[in-house]
């Protein structure tokens, strides 16, 4: 057997093969992106609609602050949201937060996350502890275990969900 049919004729069929299968996904990628996208802006606007039902409609603002991905203040005058984000200890846990036009909390609702299921997930999917948050002032940062107690045995969830609403307070705090 000649190395031709030994070393190169493997290698060979093996680039071609990646090849084929990377501009399939590029393909793929390429068709599903502008869906994708739809979802996920559909998925904010009624994630924004829960927090503020009585909004009738949202304002985007330009708001420059680390971790904060939009602001968005309704334009009845009901209310801002505010999209925001921090590193738990599975990844980001990106949180909306509601504010009340008198500067407090109204409420939160975490839309992403990747917590570990049964430890991290106590904080980031439970409502009942999002509700320490409501009725919090908005005017300075919040201070894990004196404004809001943190979840035992969920201590980086707990200030991953704290350091994302300090950066929807410091965004609120800039309109």
């Amino acid at each position: 057997m000649s190395n031709w049919e030994k070393i190169f004729k493997p290698i060979v069929v093996l680039c071609v093969i990646c090849v084929v299968i990377t501009g399939a996904l590029a393909a793929t990628n390429e068709a599903t992106a502008p869906v994708i996208e739809a979802a996920r802006i559909e998925a904010e606007r009624l994630a924004r609609a829960e927090l503020l039902p009585d909004a009738d409609d949202f304002t985007q603002e330009n708001v420059s602050v680390t971790n904060v991905d939009s602001v968005y203040t309704a334009n009845n005058g009901v209310g801002t949201i505010v999209t925001s984000r921090a590193k738990g200890y599975g990844g980001n846990v990106v949180v909306m937060t509601a504010f009340n036009p008198d500067g407090t909390i109204k409420q939160i609702k975490v839309t992403e996350q990747a917590e570990t299921k049964g430890i991290g997930s106590k904080v980031v999917d439970t409502p009942a502890y999002w509700d320490r948050y409501m009725g919090q002032q908005a005017d300075d940062a919040l201070v894990l275990n004196q404004d809001i107690d943190a979840e035992s045995g969920a201590t980086i969830s707990s200030k991953a969900l704290l350091n994302a609403v300090n950066a929807a307070i410091e965004a609120y705090n800039q309109i």
